[in-house]
């Protein structure tokens, strides 16, 4: 084990756990990751790890918390009352989308292990819900006449939902963030933009 690891404070100990568990959860997958791993990646005792999640799940929703937390900081810039509502919204796109791109264990993390899981589901869900709500609100806002019609929060939901695509082929590789952002704006400008049925 490192020297001096018990000095350290409190959250950095914390927060060396939870970079550890991402890392080999993103790495091994839920079932397969270990406590044992997670402690040896942490460069911490085991029962150290113990002390501070009780349990693979309570580490695995700690996990969870954080990344989804981090996910919706990344997007924050996208909020700038200096920007006007559809640049909020290129930002918000571009903001994700590189976020996702330098992170990608945290992405694999909540994208594929933690959608996978039934016991975090509502947990990923509220997360998730967080996210809707803020992008059918920027959608709203650059919006010029909308129909009265207009359903922003299912629109926001197939925007979401295909940005979620997306980001998992970003990871593998398939696209760039830039192409990405673009793919999808212009996604969501042509179906704000479709016509009204006679």
């Amino acid at each position: 084990m490192a020297g001096g690891t018990k000095r350290l404070p409190r959250a950095v100990r914390e927060q060396q756990m939870l970079d550890a568990a991402v890392e080999i959860f993103s790495r091994n997958g839920f079932h397969d990751a270990s406590m044992d791993a997670i402690a040896a990646e942490a460069k911490i005792s085991k029962p150290m790890l113990y002390l501070y999640y009780g349990s693979k799940d309570e580490l695995f929703a700690a996990c969870i918390n954080r990344e989804g937390l981090r996910f919706l900081e990344a997007i924050t810039p996208a909020g700038d009352p200096k920007l006007t509502p559809r640049e909020q919204v290129r930002v918000a796109l571009v903001s994700f989308l590189h976020f996702v791109d330098e992170n990608r264990r945290s992405w694999q993390v909540l994208y594929r292990q933690a959608i996978a899981q039934q016991r975090f589901v509502a947990q990923v869900a509220s997360a998730r819900e967080r996210m809707i709500e803020m992008t059918a609100k920027l959608l709203e806002n650059s919006t010029k006449n909308p129909d009265p019609g207009t359903n922003f929060s299912i629109m926001a939901v197939a925007l979401i939902g295909a940005g979620e695509a997306v980001a998992d082929r970003l990871v593998e590789g398939e696209i760039g963030a830039e192409e990405a952002a673009d793919l999808l704006e212009t996604l969501a400008w042509r179906g704000l933009a479709g016509k009204k049925r006679d």
